[in-house]
């Protein structure tokens, strides 16, 4: 159980916060006390939200937009935490290529979070504390199916937190990497095969949370369906190709 006392207080930078899990998680923070500053580029359902959380400030930022980035971190101004969770997600075949489609997921999903922590990172830096959550994908691990695009994306970002977490050891700077499963959101809806273990964006919310509780770099959920799918990692390549 997560208390009050981990976030109490605390200011946190939710990019990616005008549904699913962003919205969720803006919540979740919320009801345990923190103040809450939301970015997407829906500025008027970031107000809605805003409508219904106290000690929430909405701020528009469209995370592929260098200059919309750089206004958005000024109005945000200093804060404990950043939670990096925006995405974009369309499923994709190599057999059906869509160059725009691929760069777009990779720009937001990868690229853009260059683009905000390049606004933040120095600060924590500086002050010696900070914490980052980068909201990543267990399609990372792996190259899967129809995953072009996406699946390559959250890869770069889990080696990005890797990277971040070398260097910023003693830093007093905190970076975690949490990589869910499947959630039920506009984006999931987009599949037309089963998802095992699907999961509400508040359940995953809950989950987030309480990564960010604790001092563990590294967290995926759900099990079992994250050990199989890092067990995968461990089978060699005639298993995993076979028959392709």
């Amino acid at each position: 159980m997560v208390g009050m006392n981990s976030f109490d207080g605390k200011t946190y930078w939710i990019v990616g916060a005008s549904e699913g899990l962003g919205r969720a998680l803006a919540q979740a923070l919320s009801n345990r006390g923190a103040r809450v500053i939301l970015s997407a580029r829906n500025a008027k359902r970031l107000d809605e939200i805003c409508s219904i959380l106290p000690n929430s400030k909405a701020i528009r930022c469209d995370v592929a937009d260098l200059d919309s980035v750089r206004r958005a971190a000024s109005a945000a101004g200093k804060v404990d935490g950043l939670i990096y969770n925006a995405g974009a997600y369309d499923p994709m075949r190599s057999t059906e290529w869509n160059t725009e489609a691929a760069l777009r997921m990779s720009d937001v999903n990868f690229q853009g979070a260059l683009r905000v922590l390049g606004e933040i990172l120095p600060g924590f830096v500086k002050a010696g504390q900070g914490e980052i959550t980068l909201i990543g994908s267990l399609s990372g691990y792996h190259g899967l199916p129809s995953a072009v695009g996406y699946g390559a994306s959250k890869a770069a970002l889990i080696s990005l937190a890797e990277t971040m977490r070398h260097d910023l050891a003693g830093s007093g700077v905190t970076v975690r990497i949490v990589n869910p499963g499947f959630i039920k959101t506009r984006l999931t809806e987009k599949n037309s095969f089963r998802m095992p273990m699907l999961m509400t964006p508040q359940g995953a919310a809950q989950h987030v949370v309480r990564a960010m509780s604790r001092h563990r770099f590294r967290t995926d959920f759900p099990a079992p369906f994250s050990w199989l799918i890092r067990l995968v990692g461990y089978l060699p390549d005639w298993v995993i190709y076979r028959g392709r």
